[in-house]
């Protein structure tokens, strides 16, 4: 539902949906159609989004699926190939963060861009540590909601397109670039194409502290509006998928104040040790120490 902060009426929505338009053909700006040919999956109940949606379409170029509940986009996710899916937290009976959940659990890795009417923190880290990419909060600029679904897309036909040579294997670890695929243990891991870029930029550089500003910068682009701490909750949700075990880093460590370092098992153990000792509370979680592992 489009709603205007902290006062749900729907005499704001209608007028976001009605200036949606006139809005974009007013500055004469159609944007780059990085979204030709491109199929988005929204899932919202509410009209005035949906309205919004047909304009940025029609202008940009993709398909439209609609979904007006949980349970029918979960669905629709799982059964159709679409490119992105944009998901309100608020919806009539399975809510966007169970829906996202599902989404993940069922191994469908296209970007979720959510879509809330709170600007609470805590919902903002809740939804990218659960798998979503974005979040945008309403109300919104019309510009920048079709600026992050052009942006999502683009990486998304970049990631499937583009051949990257490069295979980078480490001990119990394989970080295939040009195939997009991961190998944990000769086991492939399933990872969002943000959780991938994270791992690629930061396993391209054993040894090396990559800070948060740049990873922000190299993974969600430049100028991206993402708190530091969003961070977090991405690299968070990725060591869970790619650590032997989870709390006790092998390959992501936090360097306290700045970012992390990806290290080869069993390399630098001294100072990954030393630097892991004071992680706990960098990056929300208990960071323990590299002499657990093998």
């Amino acid at each position: 539902m489009v709603r205007s902060g902290n006062d749900p009426t729907r005499a704001a929505a209608d007028r976001m949906s009605a200036i949606g338009e006139s809005i974009l053909n007013s500055a004469g700006w159609s944007g780059p159609r990085a979204a030709a040919d491109a199929t988005v999956l929204v899932i919202d109940d509410d009209p005035a989004m949906r309205d919004i949606l047909a304009v940025l379409a029609q202008q940009h170029g993709f398909a439209l699926q609609f979904a007006e509940d949980g349970t029918d986009g979960l669905r629709i996710a799982e059964q159709t190939d679409v490119d992105l899916i944009l998901l309100d937290l608020s919806l009539p009976g399975l809510p966007g963060f169970d829906v996202c959940r599902r989404i993940r659990s069922a191994g469908v890795e296209v970007p979720i861009i959510m879509v809330s009417g709170s600007n609470d923190k805590v919902d903002v880290v809740v939804g990218l540590e659960i798998g979503a990419d974005d979040y945008i909060t309403k109300p919104f600029e019309v510009r920048e909601l079709a600026a992050r679904i052009n942006a999502k897309l683009r990486r998304q036909r970049s990631s499937q397109a583009q051949v990257r040579p490069g295979r980078l294997k480490f001990p119990g670890l394989i970080v295939d670039i040009g195939r997009h695929e991961v190998l944990r243990d000769g086991v492939a891991v399933a990872l969002t194409p943000t959780e991938f870029d994270l791992l690629a930029l930061l396993s391209a550089s054993p040894g090396r502290v990559i800070s948060r500003s740049e990873m922000i910068q190299k993974v969600w682009g430049q100028g991206a509006d993402l708190d530091l701490r969003s961070v977090d909750a991405h690299v968070y949700r990725l060591r869970r998928k790619i650590e032997p075990d989870g709390p006790r880093p092998t390959y992501i460590h936090a360097v306290p104040g700045i970012g992390y370092r990806f290290e080869r098992r069993g390399l630098n153990e001294r100072l990954s040790r030393a630097t892991d000792n004071g992680a706990e509370g960098d990056d929300g979680e208990a960071a323990a120490t590299d002499s657990s592992a093998p």
